[in-house]
């Protein structure tokens, strides 16, 4: 296949694509699917992994970490690289990493080769995501068209984050633990297989050296800054929160003031003066801070409050799952005829309805509530988030659009380890200060009940019946007070977004 620079302008005036485009489409969403899962389906698997690897509490918790720490880290920089490099090359090398990564981490044998693989997949991983993304600027070059096709993409990352918990409980009812890591293979084997034959290369004709200090500079901005915020909501703020937003802080002025410098720096920073590029990835940013806030604490309720099993908790979403995909296709006409600046703010308005709902009840809402309160979130956030990533892509030039697919890509890595962040950490403190221990507990036992709702429901299971009975009461009382205050936190993070839409993109057609 010839290299497509893709320079000329995307109007609706432009050629419109065939059916090979579709095609390619459609298999461009595999890995979208795939590291959309990848973000919450381990959750599910982490008590076998404990069980079966006997790994520490810190290590338990680099299992997790390990992945989005190095995938936000590195966004920006691999869609960079694909600018330059070639952004169909650099999605296959990422799959063929992901894959075999992904056996290996299904098989590791110690929790140390765990955390090493999970550091790996992050790596391959932030490959794929800005390659898919930039590659669709380039594919369709018709906007319309263009515009459906992003539609689809942002309906199918949204989609898998919420299938993550269903495809862990199917999975995890019936293999082992590695099972999670294994779905990695048949999914890519025929992206590697069709993206030479369907997906057309693409690349800046003028991309410039690869600047290695600026790639380093980036991930030692990220990485410390999304770590101290997870520390904070794991143990509190303490010096290690210090040193690491130090850490990210002081090497993000010297990667600005660097790109500044370069002739041909890796991200343009004269993206962000545009009103609808910055105010499309704060739009990105505060949407999925809201929305895997909530699946953060809706997925604890569903469990751990209701008794609900996780394949039965995933099925309660799945009509919000389904609202969203199809709100993220049916803007794209609306959005055709009225400005950004007016139907993302009007479409958010059913998000932050469905938030109070959860927020008005304090926390004691029913199964039935959750599904309904979650097709209002996922009406509206789906609806953003497809002219919210248009509007990225719209917004830089073609040549850069690996870089521009990159810092979208990094607002939704950004947005999800703050909304499990600053909603765990409400819900956390809330819970700690509420829970009321019966007598007769160990030192052991009062300490994990009195951490986590988790912790609570395993010490209950542990005692006599009107014991745990006791326990379980007060605790789940406690819990949901704080799902009360965490909702109204994000129902503020939706009408941030709504403000920001209004403002920010008023101009923008």
């Amino acid at each position: 296949m010839t290299v497509s620079t893709a320079t000329a302008p995307i109007t609706t005036e432009a050629p419109r694509a065939g059916a090979r485009a579709w095609w390619a489409l459609a298999v461009l969403m595999l890995p979208v699917l795939l590291v959309s899962v990848d973000n919450t389906v381990l959750n599910f698997a982490l008590p076998a992994i404990s069980e079966a690897l006997t790994p520490t509490g810190t290590q338990l918790l680099w299992i997790v970490d390990a992945y989005p720490l190095v995938l936000a880290g590195l966004l920006v920089s691999m869609g960079s690289l694909g600018d330059r490099i070639g952004r169909r090359r650099l999605l296959l090398i990422g799959s063929i990493g992901f894959g075999l990564v992904s056996i290996a981490a299904a098989f590791a044998p110690t929790p140390e080769l765990l955390i090493a693989a999970r550091a790996a997949l992050g790596f391959f991983g932030a490959m794929l995501m800005p390659s898919t993304l930039s590659l669709l600027r380039n594919i369709f070059l018709n906007r319309d068209q263009r515009r459906f096709a992003i539609a689809v993409w942002a309906s199918g990352f949204a989609a898998g984050s919420a299938l993550g918990p269903i495809v862990g409980g199917v999975i995890l009812e019936h293999f082992a633990w590695g099972a999670v890591f294994l779905i990695a293979v048949p999914v890519l084997l025929p992206l590697v297989v069709l993206a030479p034959v369907l997906i057309p290369e693409s690349k800046d004709p003028a991309p410039g050296r690869i600047d290695v200090w600026s790639i380093f500079l980036l991930l030692l901005t990220m990485a410390p800054l999304v770590y101290g915020i997870k520390h904070v909501a794991e143990f509190g703020f303490d010096w290690v929160t210090v040193v690491s937003f130090v850490i990210g802080v002081v090497s993000g002025v010297l990667f600005v003031r660097r790109q500044l410098r370069l002739d041909t720096p890796m991200l343009d920073l004269s993206l962000f003066r545009k009103a609808a590029f910055s105010g499309a990835v704060l739009i990105n940013l505060f949407s999925v801070i809201a929305l895997v806030g909530g699946l953060f604490f809706v997925s604890q309720h569903l469990q751990l409050v209701l008794g609900l099993k996780p394949l039965d908790a995933g099925l309660v979403l799945l009509p919000g799952l389904i609202v969203m995909i199809a709100a993220g296709l049916l803007i794209v006409p609306v959005s055709k005829r009225v400005r950004p600046g007016i139907v993302v703010p009007i479409a958010l308005v059913f998000s932050a309805g469905g938030y109070a709902a959860i927020a008005v009840t304090g926390g004691d809402v029913t199964a039935l509530g959750i599904g309904l309160a979650f097709v209002a979130l996922g009406l509206g956030i789906g609806s953003a988030e497809t002219i919210s990533n248009e509007l990225i892509i719209a917004s830089a030039p073609a040549e850069k659009a690996g870089a521009a697919s990159g810092v979208s890509e990094t607002a939704y890595e950004l947005g999800a380890v703050l909304g499990t962040a600053i909603l765990g950490t409400v819900l956390t403190a809330s819970y700690r200060s509420s829970v009321v221990l019966p007598d007769g507990l160990t030192a052991e036992q009062q300490h994990a009940a009195g951490e986590t709702l988790g912790g609570a429901v395993n010490v209950a299971g542990q005692l006599p019946a009107d014991l745990g009975t006791q326990l379980l009461e007060s605790a789940r009382h406690a819990f949901d007070s704080g799902v009360g205050v965490a909702a109204w936190i994000g129902v503020g993070f939706i009408l941030g977004a709504m403000v920001i839409a209004a403002v920010g993109l008023r101009r923008v057609r």
